[in-house]
C-alpha cells in the first residue's frame, strides 16, 4: 500500500502540473482579437462615436493592432437651444459638422496580466495614422411667412432670413453628408486599457486616453467663434470583444 501511494502521489502531482501548464499555455496561445467599443470624448456628444480594432499578438506581452474610429467632432462652444416655435433643439451659429474617420496602426504592451478567470489586465497603448475629415453642412429648419411650409437649408450667418426666433429645428440625421468637403489629417493617441472579463477568450472593459488630431487648415464649425486645425481630446471607450 505504501508503495502504491508513493507511486500515485508523484504521478498525480505531475498530472496537475501538466494540466495547469497546459491551461496557461492555451491562454497565452491566443493570437488574434477583435474589439469594438462606444466612445465618449471631450470633443463629442453623449456618444462621440464608435471604434473597431483587429489585433495580432507579436510576443507574450506585446500586440499590434489596426484600428478604425468613426466619430463626430464638435466645437467646444456649441450650446443647444430650444425652438420657441416647435420646442425642438438646435445649435445657433453652427455651420458645419466634422465627421472624422480615423485609421490607426498601434502597439499594445501588457503591463499587468490578468490572473486565471479573475483580476484586471492593464495594457499601455500607442497608435497613430491618417484621418479622413468630412466637413458637412449643418441644416436647420426655419419659418417663413408661411409657417406651415418651413424651409430646410444649410445654416448661413449671412442669410438675413434665418432669424434665431424663426428656427424650428434641425435637418434629419446625416442630411448634407453628400455635400461634404473632404480634408485629410493625422491623429495619434496614448491610452491605457483595463480588462475585467472572467474568461481570457472574451474582452470586456474600457480604454481611457488622450488623442490629438491635426488638419492642414482650420475647420470652420462655427464662423463667429475661434476655430482650429488641431483638436485635443480626453476620451473613454467602453469595449467588448473576443480572442482566439
Amino acid at each position: 500500500m505504501n508503495s502504491l501511494k508513493q507511486t500515485i502521489l508523484p504521478l498525480l502531482l505531475i498530472f496537475l502540473t501538466i494540466s495547469v501548464s497546459a491551461q496557461s499555455d492555451r491562454e497565452r496561445n491566443f493570437s488574434r482579437e477583435f474589439v469594438w467599443g462606444i466612445k465618449k470624448s471631450t470633443t463629442g456628444g453623449l456618444i462621440s462615436g464608435f471604434m473597431f480594432k483587429y489585433g495580432m499578438r507579436r510576443s507574450e506581452r506585446q500586440w499590434q493592432s489596426f484600428n478604425l474610429e468613426l466619430v463626430n467632432v464638435k466645437h467646444p462652444n456649441e450650446s443647444r437651444e430650444t425652438s420657441v416655435i416647435t420646442g425642438e433643439p438646435f445649435i445657433w451659429g453652427k455651420e458645419h459638422y466634422l465627421y472624422a474617420v480615423r485609421f490607426q496602426y498601434g502597439r499594445e504592451y501588457v503591463l499587468f496580466e490578468k490572473a486565471d478567470q479573475q483580476g484586471v489586465q492593464v495594457n499601455l497603448i500607442g497608435a497613430a495614422g491618417p484621418t479622413l475629415g468630412f466637413i458637412a453642412p449643418y441644416y436647420i429648419k426655419y419659418a417663413t411667412d408661411n409657417q406651415f411650409n418651413p424651409v430646410s437649408e444649410p445654416y448661413d450667418p449671412n442669410n438675413s432670413a434665418i432669424r434665431r426666433s424663426a428656427v424650428m429645428g434641425t435637418g434629419h440625421l446625416f442630411q448634407g453628408l453628400g455635400q461634404s468637403d473632404l480634408t485629410v489629417g493625422l491623429s495619434a493617441k496614448v491610452a491605457f486599457s483595463f480588462e475585467f472579463s472572467t474568461f481570457n477568450s472574451s474582452i470586456s472593459g474600457f480604454e481611457v486616453g488622450f488623442l490629438v488630431e491635426a488638419y492642414p487648415n482650420e475647420v470652420i464649425l462655427m464662423p463667429a467663434q475661434n476655430n482650429r486645425a488641431i483638436f485635443n481630446e480626453v476620451y473613454i471607450t467602453l469595449t467588448h470583444g473576443k480572442r482566439r
